[in-house]
């Protein structure tokens, strides 16, 4: 019996092959992790063509129509959670593979988002480079959150996680987004903005967590950050195309902000020239909000579940649309 092929992209870490029982796959499929980014399709395809299976890290790897026909050994795509927007589910469906996801049982995000805004306010960055260097001892003033307003455009599972810790630290909470409803607000705890112009108008520290979507790509523009305030900070841990990001950098440039804590990009990893690594009022992380032990060995179980399970022509978790 030929073993079937599978590989698991983008283990950056390279602890896939720790965090699920892969060994019970016996003689059935030959798992392969992968350690660096398919950066382009010819990368893709010279990796994949001889895969039946792919698990794919969120959206880092695009799935289009014009790479699933040149994978024509694929048969089985699982993805972390159950929304893919790099998948052409349609396009799968017609080769005859099947996308399968995770269902997600934390939101680590939140808490980097806090890891985040912590950071940016109390200057922990700046402090701790010259601790470890000899250099001055106290050169800045921190921002309190007690009081301060904290805006967060969406309030999903996330969204609400955050709001959470943020009364808890007795901030003003305030929430937008295009659907969101004074009720759902006040079940969180918080108050409906007005409008997104009240939210970065009024917002000491302005949070994103959102879907990329098309209604959300370029949600904040240039006029859109003009609005926020010199001191006010914003905090971006869903997706980077959510922010123009050439409108974001000359913000930070030009002042119109206080600065940025940003864990998501336009392009990933962000190029080595971007100002985004050099501004001093930018504090960034490789896409860190979901890498979490719990997250990981979550993700990675239901993936090999998801795999047995097609195995045994039960699919799970399918994604269809």
């Amino acid at each position: 019996m030929t073993r079937l092929r599978c590989a698991i992209l983008d283990d950056y870490q390279r602890v896939a092959l720790t965090m699920a029982d892969w060994p019970s796959l016996d003689s059935a499929v030959e798992v392969t992790p992968l350690h660096d980014r398919l950066a382009t399709e010819e990368d893709a395809v010279a990796a994949l063509e001889r895969c039946g299976i792919v698990v794919a890290m969120r959206e880092r790897t695009a799935f289009p129509a014009s790479l699933l026909a040149r994978l024509p050994r694929l048969r089985l795509l699982v993805t972390t959670g159950m929304r893919n927007a790099a998948i052409d589910v349609r396009a799968a469906a017609a080769r005859g593979i099947t996308v399968c996801g995770t269902a997600s049982r934390s939101e680590p995000p939140a808490e980097l988002t806090w890891a985040l805004i912590l950071a940016l306010a109390r200057h922990l960055v700046p402090e701790h480079l010259a601790f470890r260097a000899g250099g001055p001892w106290q050169s800045t003033v921190g921002s309190d959150l007690q009081g301060r307003r904290l805006g967060l455009l969406g309030l999903g599972k996330i969204g609400q996680r955050v709001a959470r810790v943020g009364l808890a630290f007795e901030m003003d909470v305030v929430a937008w987004s295009q659907n969101l409803t004074r009720e759902g607000a006040a079940a969180a705890g918080v108050r409906l903005a007005a409008s997104k112009a009240e939210l970065l108008e009024t917002s000491d520290i302005v949070s994103i967590h959102l879907v990329l979507s098309s209604r959300t790509r370029g949600l904040l523009r240039r006029q859109d950050l003009m609005r926020m305030r010199q001191t006010a900070y914003l905090i971006n841990t869903s997706r980077g195309p959510i922010v123009d990001e050439g409108a974001l950098i000359e913000a930070l440039e030009a002042g119109w902000i206080a600065g940025a804590g940003l864990d998501v990009f336009d392009q990933e990893p962000v190029p080595l020239d971007s100002p985004l690594r050099s501004l001093p009022n930018v504090l960034g992380t490789p896409h860190l909000g979901y890498v979490s032990h719990a997250n990981y060995q979550g993700y990675y179980r239901q993936a090999l579940e998801d795999i047995h399970a097609y195995l045994a022509g039960a699919p799970i978790r399918v994604i269809d649309r």
